[in-house]
C-alpha cells in the first residue's frame, strides 16, 4: 500500500515492514551499521533517466556484493534520487518495477535489501530527501535502528559523498557510472570520500574487511 508524502516516496520493501514489526515487539533492539547504495552508477548500470524497466541492468557483481553484506549483519539500503518522476518524465510505478527487478536479481544471488528509499521530487523542490540532504538516511536511521555514525554511503557522485558527510556517515566514491569524472571535478572540494573504490564489490570488501574503522 502506497501513502502520502515523504512516507509515499521511501516506501519500503516488505522485509522492512516485516523489520519495522519486530521493532514494536522488541523496542530494546540495538543500533544497526548500514551500507547505504546509490542505484544507478553504482548498484546498476549509468544510463541517464531510467524510464524504461527493460533498460535497468545491475552490475554483475551487485549481487554477491550485497549478499555479503546481508552475511555481515549489516543493513543494506538502497536510496536513490529519481527526479524524473517530479519532472513528469516517468510514472513513479516504473520506479518500482525497476526496484522490483533488481530484488529479482539480488534473490538469485542470495541477497536482499533491507530497504529501498527514492526520492521523486524535482530539484527545486526544496525536499529534505533529495541527495545530498540526507532526509533517505534519517528515515532509515530511525525505522531500521541504524547507527549513522557507525554506517557507510558508496555511490559515484558528489552528492553521495555530500550525504554521507551530512548524516555523520563515512563516504565511499566509486569509480563506475560518473565516479571518475567526479572525482576529477571535486578533487579540491572540502568534503573527499573517505575512500574511493573501483567499484561497489571493491567498497565492500573494504568495508568488511575494516578499512574505514
Amino acid at each position: 500500500m502506497r501513502v502520502s508524502g515523504f512516507a509515499r516516496t521511501c516506501d519500503p520493501h516488505p522485509a522492512l515492514r516485516a523489520t519495522l514489526s519486530q521493532r514494536e515487539r522488541d523496542p530494546i533492539s540495538r543500533m544497526h551499521k548500514a551500507v547505504f547504495m546509490d542505484r544507478d552508477g553504482t548498484v546498476s548500470e549509468e544510463i541517464g533517466y531510467m524510464y524504461d524497466a527493460g533498460l535497468y541492468k545491475p552490475f554483475s557483481y551487485a549481487g554477491p556484493a550485497i549478499r555479503r553484506i546481508n552475511e555481515s549483519g549489516m543493513k543494506a539500503v538502497l536510496i536513490t534520487n529519481q527526479s524524473g518522476v517530479g519532472r513528469g518524465y516517468f510514472e513513479e510505478a516504473a520506479v518500482h518495477r525497476i526496484h522490483d527487478l533488481l530484488r529479482a536479481e539480488l534473490h538469485r544471488h542470495g541477497a536482499r535489501l533491507d530497504a529501498v528509499y527514492f526520492c521523486p521530487h524535482d530539484p527545486q523542490a526544496g525536499c529534505d530527501c533529495r541527495k545530498p540532504q540526507p532526509g533517505m538516511l534519517r528515515r532509515a536511521e530511525k525505522e531500521l535502528d541504524v547507527d549513522l555514525a557507525a554506517s557507510y554511503v558508496i555511490g559515484d557522485k558528489q552528492a553521495d559523498v555530500e550525504t554521507a558527510y551530512a548524516a555523520g556517515a563515512k563516504a565511499i566514491l566509486v569509480l563506475t557510472g560518473y565516479g571518475r569524472a567526479e572525482r576529477e571535478m571535486h578533487k579540491t572540494s572540502a568534503r573527499q570520500p573517505h575512500l574511493v573504490a573501483e567499484n561497489l564489490s571493491e567498497a565492500v570488501d573494504a568495508i568488511l574487511a575494516g578499512a574505514l574503522a
